[in-house]
């Protein structure tokens, strides 16, 4: 088995609950021997672009090297990502592949003080390497699309799950088998958690 190193990034307000799927896809990962960093990043509830972004760089930089090297950005870490592509920060570079699920929109982010600053930048630059975007095609964070928002401006593979919402326990999102195959096996889709 080829050993991979994954770094999970959670969103705003997120103090990573245990039933999650960030937290769940940890577990598993971590079952399969591979390495996994998933940090409480700072301030969650009021969280600073800066910091977040000196954090993103620090992790990046401590996943082990020798095996393939994955991001998963959820919610507010998925346009921390961008403002980290955007400002040409060298660590990105370090990610082999990348996961950006259920960014949220400027228009939702600017009627929130505590992250305005994150509204994603203008999407006019082209990302390092593979990179894949999942979202619900009901995100009430991203009342315009996560495919229009995001992934055609950035011309990257886009899948919409219906009645996903924000991919996030709200929607029902603890377990998510199709984003652990994914880790797996790039290729595989991103498709909706199973119903009970």
């Amino acid at each position: 088995m080829t050993t991979r190193s994954f770094l999970v990034l959670h969103g705003w307000q997120n103090h990573r609950p245990r039933d999650h799927w960030q937290h769940w896809l940890a577990d598993h990962l971590r079952e399969l021997g591979h390495h996994v960093t998933y940090p409480q990043l700072p301030d969650p509830d009021d969280p600073d672009l800066e910091v977040w972004l000196a954090e993103l760089g620090r992790h990046l930089t401590e996943l082990p090297r020798g095996g393939e090297r994955i991001v998963l950005a959820h919610s507010l870490s998925a346009v921390l990502w961008l403002h980290a592509v955007a400002r040409g920060v060298k660590e990105v570079r370090e990610a082999d592949r990348v996961l950006l699920v259920a960014p949220p929109s400027g228009s939702v982010l600017l009627q929130y003080p505590e992250v305005a600053e994150f509204a994603a930048p203008a999407l006019d630059f082209g990302l390092p390497g593979p990179t894949r975007l999942v979202a619900g095609d009901n995100d009430p964070y991203c009342p315009e699309g996560a495919r229009a928002g995001f992934g055609e401006p950035l011309g990257i593979p886009t899948e919409i799950i219906p009645g996903a919402g924000h991919l996030d326990l709200d929607a029902g999102y603890g377990s998510w088998p199709a984003v652990l195959e994914w880790c797996l096996d790039p290729a595989g889709p991103l498709t909706a958690r199973p119903t009970v």
